[in-house]
C-alpha cells in the first residue's frame, strides 16, 4: 500500500509541476486598464465545490455582475483543508476560463467563540501543521497570499517560558519572523522554487508590532506585501475606523515596500449601506491599489441590499442604487448581489484611474513599529488634509507633520532639529509634545502639556487684534469640545488660534522659532480625535494655512469631506455625509479652470491671495465654489 501512494504522489507531483508551468507561462490580461479585480474563496467555500455543479453555476452567477480577473484559491483556515485533488480541480476550472489562480492560507486556529485564535507558534504540533498546510499549498501555486491572521494571540505556558525576559512585543515579533523563514517561506520554495509568498497586512496598523505582524523586517522577509483596507461603518465597529484608511494605509504600505505592494482588500461587513462597501472600493483605487481583492466568494453572492440610504438616495449620490440593479449582463435575469454592487463601482472609476497621477499629500512619520494618538492621520484627512505616510523620517519636505506615533523614534528630537535648522516647518501634535517632555523636545520650545482639561465654547483666530475673529459656539453651532491645557512662554511661543473657554483662551495652534527661518508648531488635539470634526470651518483653513502651505491643492470646508491630490494637477473631493455641502477649493499659481474629468463641466475661478500666519504676502491661490451632493466624489484637472 506504501508503495501504491508514494507512486500517486509521485505522479500527482509531476502533474502539478505541469500545470504550473502552463499556468506561468499562460498571460492574462485585466478586464479593467487600472487594476486588477480578484476573489477570494475560504476553504470552507472550496470544499462545497466538491458538489456537483456546484462551481459552475456560482461562477455564472459572479461573473455575470462583476468582472473577474483573479481568484485565490484558499487550503487552510482554522484547522479545515482542502485536498490535493479537489484544489486542482478547481484551480484547473478558472485557469479554463481565463482567470488566473493563486493560493491562499489563513493562519488562525479553530475560534474561541467570538474571539479570534492564533496557532501556537511555540507549539511543535501546531507549527508542524503549519508546515504541511504551507507546503500543501506550493505544491499547487506561484503564488501565495496570507490572509491577515498570520499573528500570535497565544501567551500559553510554552509562550510565556519562550518568552523569557522580553516584552510581548519583542518576542512575539522575533517569533513570527522566524516562523515565517522555517515555517513558511523556507518549505513553500523547497516545493516550488517559484513560488512568491506574499503576507496581507490588517487595517489595524497601529497595533501590528504587539501581535508580531512585522512592518520593518516582515517586507523584506517575504516576496510581497498586501493591504487590507476595510474600514466598513466607521462608528458600528470596535475599532471605529475612519474612512479616509482606505485610501491612507494603501499609500503607507507603498511607501514601506515601494511598487511590493500587492493591492488592497475589502470585505461586505459591517456597513449600514450599500453606498459603504462602494466608498471602500473606490478610496482603495483612488490610491493607485494596483489590485482590488474582494472578500469573498459567498459574500458576494448575497442579494444586493440597499441598506439604511433613505436621507440622500434622492440626491444623487455617486452610487446610484436603481442604476446598479440595471447594470447586468445582456440575458441576465438572475437578481442583483453584492458582486455587482462591486462590479458597477468599479466599473463607474476605472476610466477616471487613468488621468490621475501618482498620489500625493502632506508628509508624516509613523516609525514601522510605533504607537501613539491611534490612526489619527485617517481623522486629519476627514478635515481635508491630505496624509502621505512615511516609514522614515521625510527629510525632504519642507513641511512635516508628525503625530505622538514618532516618539517611538530615539533619535526624533535631533531629526526635528536638523529639519528646522535647514529652514522647514515642522507641525507636531500636542501627544508627541507630551511624549518627549523630559526627552529633549524642551531644546527646541519649552511648554508644558499640564495635564488639566478645558471645555471649548468657542474659538479664537487670527495672529493680531485687527485680523481676529471670535467664533462662538452659540453662533457657528459647534459642540462643546474637551482639550488638554496646553502653558507656554509668552513671546517665546504665541498662539494662532485659540480654544475659547468661558473667556479664556488656550492655544489650539502655537508658534516658535528655531534656527534662522525653521517654525515649530504644536497643535492641540482634542482627548476625543471625533471632535476634530467639531471645529469651526474657520478654525481648520487657520490650521491649513500652516500645514498645507505650497501645497498644490486646498480644501476649505465641513469635516467628512476628502481631498486626494495627484502630482499631475489633477484632484479629487469625495463627501461621505448624509447631505450636500458647498466646499472652497483653492489652487497655487494662476491656472482659473478646473475641468470636471466626468462631466466635462468647467469651473471658473477667482483670483484670491493666501497669507502665511506671519502675515507676510507667500501664495497667489485662485478659488473655486465647488459642490458635492452626498455620498458623492467629483474630480477635476487644474487647467490655464
Amino acid at each position: 500500500m506504501n508503495n501504491i501512494l508514494k507512486t500517486v504522489l509521485i505522479a500527482l507531483t509531476l502533474m502539478v509541476c505541469m500545470t504550473l508551468s502552463a499556468q506561468t507561462v499562460k498571460a492574462i490580461s485585466s478586464h479593467y486598464k487600472n487594476f486588477v479585480v480578484s476573489i477570494y474563496i475560504p476553504v470552507a467555500v472550496v470544499n462545497k465545490f466538491a458538489e456537483p455543479g456546484r462551481l459552475e453555476s456560482e461562477w455564472q452567477r459572479i461573473s455575470n455582475q462583476v468582472n473577474v480577473d483573479k481568484v485565490y484559491i484558499e487550503s487552510q483556515r482554522s484547522r479545515e483543508l482542502a485536498t490535493d485533488e479537489l484544489l486542482e480541480r478547481v484551480k484547473k476550472f478558472f485557469l479554463d476560463r481565463g482567470v488566473q489562480v493563486a493560493g491562499g492560507i489563513t493562519y488562525s486556529d479553530v475560534p474561541d467563540g467570538w474571539q479570534f485564535r492564533s496557532f501556537c507558534y511555540t507549539d511543535a504540533s501546531d507549527r508542524e501543521f503549519i508546515k504541511k498546510a504551507t507546503e500543501l499549498t506550493a505544491r499547487h501555486f506561484d503564488e501565495i497570499i496570507l490572509d491577515d491572521f498570520y499573528f500570535v494571540t497565544t501567551k500559553n505556558e510554552s509562550d510565556i517560558k519562550a518568552k523569557g525576559s522580553r516584552s510581548w512585543t519583542e518576542f512575539r515579533l522575533d517569533l513570527l519572523n522566524d516562523a515565517a523563514r522555517k515555517l513558511i517561506i523556507g518549505p513553500a520554495k523547497a516545493v516550488n522554487s517559484k513560488v512568491k509568498v506574499i503576507i496581507k497586512y490588517p487595517n489595524w496598523y497601529e497595533h501590528f508590532a504587539g501581535l508580531g505582524f512585522d512592518l520593518d523586517q516582515g517586507p523584506k522577509i517575504f516576496d510581497g506585501i498586501y493591504t487590507g483596507t476595510e474600514t466598513r461603518d466607521p462608528n458600528g465597529t470596535n475599532q471605529f475606523l475612519q474612512q479616509y484608511e482606505s485610501y491612507q494605509i494603501i499609500r503607507y504600505m507603498e511607501n514601506i515596500a515601494p511598487g511590493r505592494n500587492g493591492g488592497g482588500w475589502v470585505d461586505t461587513y459591517d456597513v449600514t449601506d450599500v453606498d459603504r462597501y462602494a466608498e471602500q472600493l473606490w478610496d482603495t483605487v483612488f490610491a493607485k491599489a494596483k489590485e482590488m481583492t474582494l472578500f469573498q466568494w459567498s459574500d458576494l453572492l448575497k442579494p444586493a441590499e440597499s441598506g439604511h440610504r433613505d436621507a440622500w438616495q434622492f440626491a444623487s449620490p455617486a452610487f446610484d442604487y436603481q442604476q446598479m440593479l440595471k447594470h447586468v449582463k445582456e440575458g441576465d435575469t438572475s437578481p442583483a448581489t453584492m458582486a455587482r454592487v462591486a462590479g458597477y463601482a468599479l466599473d463607474q472609476v476605472d476610466p477616471l484611474i487613468s488621468h490621475l497621477g501618482k498620489p500625493i499629500g502632506i508628509k508624516s512619520y509613523r516609525p514601522p513599529h510605533a504607537t501613539g494618538e491611534d490612526f489619527l492621520h485617517n481623522y486629519f484627512g476627514l478635515i481635508g488634509i491630505p496624509i502621505d505616510l512615511y516609514p522614515t523620517f521625510p527629510e525632504d519636505a519642507s513641511v512635516v507633520l508628525l503625530t505622538e506615533d514618532a516618539k517611538n523614534d530615539p533619535k526624533i528630537v535631533e531629526r526635528v532639529k536638523k529639519h528646522l535648522r535647514a529652514g522647514n516647518n515642522v507641525v507636531i501634535t500636542s501627544g508627541l509634545y507630551q511624549a518627549l517632555q523630559g526627552h529633549g523636545i524642551e531644546d527646541i520650545v519649552e511648554l508644558n502639556i499640564s495635564g488639566r482639561r478645558f471645555i471649548a465654547d468657542g474659538y479664537a483666530t487670527g495672529f493680531t487684534p485687527k485680523d481676529r475673529h471670535i467664533l462662538s459656539n452659540k453662533v457657528t453651532g459647534a459642540e462643546a469640545v474637551l482639550f488638554p491645557q496646553v502653558d507656554f512662554l509668552t513671546n517665546d511661543s504665541w498662539a494662532l488660534v485659540n480654544a475659547m473657554s468661558d473667556g479664556v483662551g488656550y492655544p489650539l495652534l502655537l508658534i516658535d522659532r528655531y534656527g534662522d527661518h525653521g517654525h515649530l508648531f504644536v497643535w492641540t488635539i482634542p482627548d476625543n480625535f471625533h471632535n476634530l470634526y467639531q471645529l469651526p470651518i474657520a478654525v481648520t483653513t487657520a490650521i491649513k494655512n500652516v500645514i498645507m502651505q505650497g501645497f498644490p491643492v486646498r480644501l476649505d470646508g465641513p469635516a467628512q469631506v476628502s481631498l486626494f491630490a495627484y502630482d499631475n494637477k489633477t484632484f479629487i473631493a469625495q463627501s461621505f455625509l448624509n447631505e450636500a455641502t458647498k466646499v472652497k477649493v483653492s489652487t497655487l499659481g494662476s491656472s482659473m479652470h478646473l475641468h470636471d474629468l466626468i462631466s466635462g463641466e468647467v469651473i471658473n475661478g477667482q483670483q484670491a491671495v493666501k497669507q502665511d500666519v506671519r502675515q507676510q504676502t507667500l501664495e497667489d491661490r485662485v478659488s473655486f465654489d465647488v459642490t458635492l451632493t452626498p455620498h458623492s466624489y467629483r474630480a477635476f484637472a487644474i487647467e490655464p
